[in-house]
């Protein structure tokens, strides 16, 4: 079986067939198993976070009958019952290698920097975009009502754009600014206050021989920063804008150097 939690909580069984519970306690009990895979969770924590701290006094023996359901549930759809184990405090998720999308987003991110490292930059950028290309969504997108969770999933959509950044990088490096711009603008569009985008835009656009329109991302961002939160933009992003209007010709090079990063 195969476990989505980047994008919409969502179960598949061998062959792509949809098998995700359906009832939002379950959905959100088998997300946080999960995603601490190997690791027990004792049965207060569940607790705790499916009722988000404020559990009826019947929420042990609900919480034993959800994981019952949750059993039967997999079970039914071809899972291992061995597999979602009780362990003393609580309760134990425990998946076969790569079965949770997580794990294969993690692990293609680690081939990438290992890559990157040695200078392997067109295939760091390429593992790059298949571990990106798991992701359907925000992360656990269907249950941000659920305190806990929508803490986890603000933690994994950072994994998210972390990866954006270092990927728009290597391109970068790979003199790929042209095909890159397009992409850019629809992340500054997604995450208007991260600077790190505007200034791969910036530099991505005066690279393909717009200097004026890096500098309209630079106005745009120091206005959104300023309208929002009061602050003006980082010292590296105030430099790119400075090395735009100077025209430095070290903008040219495939080099990180001037990037707000």
């Amino acid at each position: 079986m195969y476990f989505r939690v980047l994008g919409a909580l969502a179960v598949e069984a061998d062959g792509g067939t949809p098998h995700t519970p359906q009832a939002l306690k379950l959905r959100a009990l088998l997300a946080l198993l999960c995603l601490n895979d190997g690791r027990p969770l004792s049965a207060a924590q569940l607790i705790d976070d499916l009722w988000s701290g404020a559990p009826p006094r019947t929420a042990s023996t609900a919480l034993q009958v959800y994981v019952s359901r949750l059993r039967k549930h997999l079970a039914g759809a071809g899972f291992d019952a061995s597999g979602l184990v009780t362990r003393p405090p609580g309760y134990m998720m425990e998946l076969a290698p790569l079965t949770l999308d997580l794990h294969r987003f993690e692990s293609l991110g680690l081939r990438a920097a290992a890559a990157r490292t040695a200078g392997r930059l067109e295939e760091a950028s390429a593992l790059l975009s298949q571990a990106l290309g798991l992701w359907t969504g925000p992360a656990l997108a269907d249950l941000r009502t659920v305190a806990a969770l929508q803490s986890l999933g603000h933690q994994l959509d950072e994994k998210r754009s972390a990866a954006l950044e270092e990927r728009a990088e290597t391109e970068l490096l790979l003199g790929r600014h042209k095909s890159l711009i397009g992409e850019l603008y629809g992340l500054i569009d997604e995450q208007p206050m991260r600077e790190p985008f505007h200034g791969f835009l910036m530099l991505a656009l005066y690279r393909s021989g717009r200097p004026a329109e890096a500098l309209m991302i630079y106005n745009r961002v120091r206005r959104v920063l300023i309208d929002e939160i009061g602050i003006e933009p980082g010292p590296k992003l105030q430099q790119l804008q400075r090395s735009v209007l100077a025209r430095d010709v070290e903008l040219e090079e495939h080099t990180l150097a001037h990037l707000a990063c």
